[in-house]
């Protein structure tokens, strides 16, 4: 096959023995090599490609923590606190006060149609709005009939009406459970927390679990078109169940010859007993192909921290909430990991609050004294409020962190007034201590929490600017050179692709992210106003323009 070299502005490979370079040669959808072009004729002949000769190649960026989710969750409204930006490229304004929320939800109950669909909200920010809760009076406003759902931002609680509440069998009193809080009345407020409440309207009411749904063909474009737009070319879908009818659906569609990202899809643990979630793993690992990665195992551990369902050690939280919840026991963590270690198999657990870290922690290194793996990169995901001696575990029992840098900009200031206090907010998702202790670490968005990005999540760790322009924890700042490896081969060697993707070498895929400008010219400041072209896909371009 002839072999095509791509000429660029400049081409930064992340491969130390040659850190940049003018050409890139490829052949059958793999690099053969990265430097002059004088230095890549001797493969053969070629083609030259000059139409990147004006702009700047990088490996492909890795999101290492997404859900597909976001290519789906477009179909509902959302109503989120800050500007975001949907797969067709239109940017819908913030919803600035509950008003607002109520406002945008009517507008869509207006031309909802079937008055027994469930019109569902999404992005909803209430640590944003104010003290008071959100309840289902609040949402009664928009319908007293039909049932109304209002997803938070953190995809951890939902919102419901009156309507929703009564079809779901939920309006009664003597209901005890930490994840359904009660009103005056003695009724559920309207407040669901948790999986196992939410699972209860998945159930009732055909509202599937948030973090379930997203597995179908117009999904898939839809979030592939989000990649291509933030120069993504490699993408996690960290929660889903992976039902035969999606797996067979998401190799359809990856192996379109026009599909522009790989997926790595791991199976998520939602209670089922551990040798069968093992076996599940296993099976799916066989059904792997180039654009679709199977077979890896998501545990996760507890909830979210600005949702208050994140389990924290003393002192708890700083404005007095009630700690949070556990999704898996802690029994349930320790056989897991024990068995997933036995059988060979990757698993990146959810940790929100410092408790679940240390329990995970504490399960991993009880793993490990049965079952020793010296390269099992074992990943703790978020990971925000972990302190520097969890991370000097961490180094020593071989584990890797995926950091949740964009919480300092969309929720550092709640944070620091609210959630955890002035001091632990300092050190949240603290790429600094990583590096000082050893330990591989990327960042991520965990689209749709909030948008995908790798060039804004980098900018994030660099400067640990808020929203309202604070800077929160100046010591965990990276450089910016830090900050791009991680949103490339820091991501893929945690999820064990770093042989295959993350850097622009010989034998590696021909995956690339296209940009206008030199994010290393950039003043740090300023990093994430890089422009995106796109991306080249196994040596395939796909534009922005072209979506």
């Amino acid at each position: 096959m002839t072999i095509l070299i791509y000429e660029a502005r400049r081409i930064h490979t992340m491969n130390p023995a040659q850190p940049t370079a003018t050409h890139v040669a490829i052949r059958d959808g793999r690099i053969l090599g990265a430097g002059s072009l004088d230095s890549l004729t001797g493969w053969g002949t070629h083609t030259l490609d000059r139409q990147f000769a004006d702009r700047v190649l990088m490996p492909g960026f890795v999101e290492g923590h997404s859900h597909l989710i976001e290519g789906a969750i477009w179909r509902h409204v959302y109503v989120g606190y800050h500007d975001r930006t949907g797969p067709d490229g239109v940017r819908w304004p913030g919803a600035k006060s509950m008003d607002d929320v109520i406002a945008r939800l009517r507008d869509a109950q207006a031309c909802a149609g079937d008055p027994g669909t469930v019109l569902v909200g999404w992005g909803f920010d209430p640590i944003h709005l104010g003290e008071r809760r959100c309840t289902r009076h609040d949402l009664d406003q928009i319908s007293t009939e039909r049932p109304v759902a209002l997803l938070h931002a953190s995809l951890h609680t939902v919102n419901a009406n009156t309507a929703t509440l009564r079809a779901a069998s939920l309006l009664r009193a003597g209901l005890d459970h930490p994840g359904i809080p009660v009103d005056d009345e003695g009724l559920p407020a309207g407040e669901l927390k948790g999986p196992d409440p939410i699972a209860i309207l998945s159930t009732r009411l055909g509202l599937l679990h948030p973090v379930t749904t997203g597995v179908d063909a117009h999904a898939l474009r839809s979030f592939a078109r989000l990649c291509v737009r933030a120069g993504v070319t490699t993408a996690t879908d960290l929660a889903s169940p992976l039902s035969a009818d999606e797996v067979e659906t998401m190799r359809a569609v990856t192996g379109a010859s026009d599909f522009p990202t790989r997926i790595v899809a791991l199976l998520r643990n939602i209670g089922q007993p551990v040798p069968e979630l093992i076996e599940r793993a296993r099976a799916l690992r066989a059904e792997s192909t180039e654009m679709l990665r199977l077979g890896a195992i998501k545990m996760v551990a507890d909830g979210s921290i600005q949702g208050f369902s994140a389990r924290i050690r003393w002192p708890g939280y700083f404005n007095g909430a009630p700690n949070g919840l556990w999704y898996t026991a802690p029994e349930q963590a320790r056989a897991l990991l024990a068995q997933a270690l036995e059988a060979g198999l990757l698993v990146h657990t959810h940790t929100n609050g410092d408790e679940a870290t240390e329990m995970v922690l504490d399960a991993m290194q009880a793993a490990l004294a049965r079952h020793y793996d010296p390269d099992h990169r074992f990943t703790l995901q978020h990971c925000q409020l972990a302190d520097a001696a969890q991370f000097r575990r961490m180094h020593a029992l071989g584990m890797c962190v995926n950091l949740f840098a964009n919480h300092i900009y969309y929720w550092g200031d709640a944070h620091a007034a609210q959630t955890v206090g002035p001091e632990r907010a300092q050190r949240m998702n603290a790429c600094a201590t990583a590096i000082a202790t050893g330990v591989p670490f990327a960042v991520h968005s965990d689209a749709p929490i909030t948008p995908l990005g790798p060039l804004f999540t980098a900018w994030c760790a660099v400067n640990r600017i808020t929203s309202t322009g604070r800077l929160l924890g100046a010591d965990e700042r990276i450089p910016v050179d830090a900050a791009l490896r991680a949103i490339t081969l820091g991501a893929a060697y945690t999820l064990k692709l770093d042989g295959e993707i993350g850097s622009i070498e010989c034998g590696k895929r021909a995956d690339f992210a296209v940009l206008e400008d030199d994010p290393y010219e950039l003043d740090p400041q300023r990093l994430h106003e890089a422009r995106v072209w796109g991306v080249v896909s196994g040596g395939r371009p796909f534009g922005v323009r072209d979506l």
